[in-house]
């Protein structure tokens, strides 16, 4: 792929990277209700380019297990640090509480990695998932998890658990895995977890994301690609890499819309289901669980195979 790059460190942010700022009545009850319940959203742990837009549509992706990380991944803006094993054990009624108040259809919920904890927090996610389908066994839930160190003894009850979506994010590929995650990450490491999370649940939707603009080829990317669609990953998103602050790492290239889109058209070549491949998007993204979304309603009423994904993509799959 030869489309002509704009390098990051002589040039301002390309025109596609600028967004609004947050703002807004609707901006302004979610981030109240969020604090009154005392949940932290990925939203803002990460600086996310999006929370605009779809926090003035009334959604957000709710971080669960604290609002720090154990794992000090040089891309991430999350905090660090060692929580000591400390749970906030009312957090899955609050989330519930809070997803009630906002009367969503979809939620997705992520979490930092807890190393502190024997099971890395897996059964509290459950709790997190069970509390949700308490208040309504019609909310669709995607959990978008760490990599547990690819233990199936914490990833098996997630992946059992009543969530309908199962997402791990690669993050970038393998070249470049050991600079831009955390030292207790690992590429291999992160495709076993959704190797193990499609074993164990092969009827579920599996989902993972790639950053570009970090320095990597056409080749290593295609590659990861491939190597996700061989565990059976069946969604993935590709977005730019926004350095969130200069202690982060440096961003390598802007990569230009059209390049994102010419991606987008090679891994539904490779047979994903469904990729959001554009600048702003990133792991949660409304046009990837507007397409979850409606691929489990529609199999709900028996238009899609239970046992998996379809022989080849309808009209259905356009979001």
């Amino acid at each position: 792929m030869t489309v002509p790059t704009t390098s990051a460190r002589t040039a301002r942010k390309p025109s596609w990277l600028k967004v609004r700022a947050a703002g807004g009545e609707t901006h302004a009850w979610i981030k109240s209700l969020r604090r009154e319940g005392g949940l932290a959203t990925v939203c803002e742990e990460a600086r996310c380019p999006n929370l605009a837009e779809c926090w003035s549509g009334g959604t957000a992706t709710f971080m669960v297990l604290g609002d720090t990380c154990t794992r000090g991944c040089r891309f991430c803006n999350v905090k660090t640090g060692n929580p000591r094993g400390r749970l906030d054990e009312e957090e899955p009624r609050k989330v519930a509480d809070v997803v009630r108040r906002l009367d969503l259809s979809y939620v997705v919920l992520t979490m930092v990695d807890r190393d502190d904890l024997d099971d890395g927090g897996a059964a509290h996610v459950v709790r997190c998932v069970n509390a949700v389908k308490a208040w309504s066994q019609d909310i669709k839930v995607e959990i978008l998890m760490g990599d547990f160190r690819a233990r199936r003894a914490s990833l098996a009850p997630l992946a059992r658990s009543a969530a309908e979506v199962l997402a791990h994010n690669v993050e970038t590929v393998e070249d470049l895995t050991s600079r831009v995650r955390d030292s207790r990450c690992g590429y291999g490491q992160s495709l076993d977890a959704l190797a193990i999370l499609k074993e164990e649940a092969p009827h579920k939707l599996t989902k993972s994301s790639i950053m570009l603009g970090l320095g990597e080829t056409d080749q290593a990317l295609r590659r990861t690609l491939r190597d996700l669609r061989s565990v059976g990953v069946d969604i993935l998103t590709l977005g730019q890499y926004l350095r969130p602050s200069p202690r982060h790492l440096p961003v390598v290239e802007y990569v230009p819309p059209e390049t994102f889109e010419q991606w987008k058209e090679e891994a539904l070549a490779m047979g994903f289901l469904f990729c959001a491949s554009a600048p702003l998007v990133r792991s949660s993204y409304k046009a990837g669980e507007m397409f979850a979304e409606r691929w489990l309603r529609d199999r709900e009423r028996q238009e899609i195979p239970r046992g998996g994904p379809p022989a080849s993509r309808g009209e259905w799959m356009e979001v």
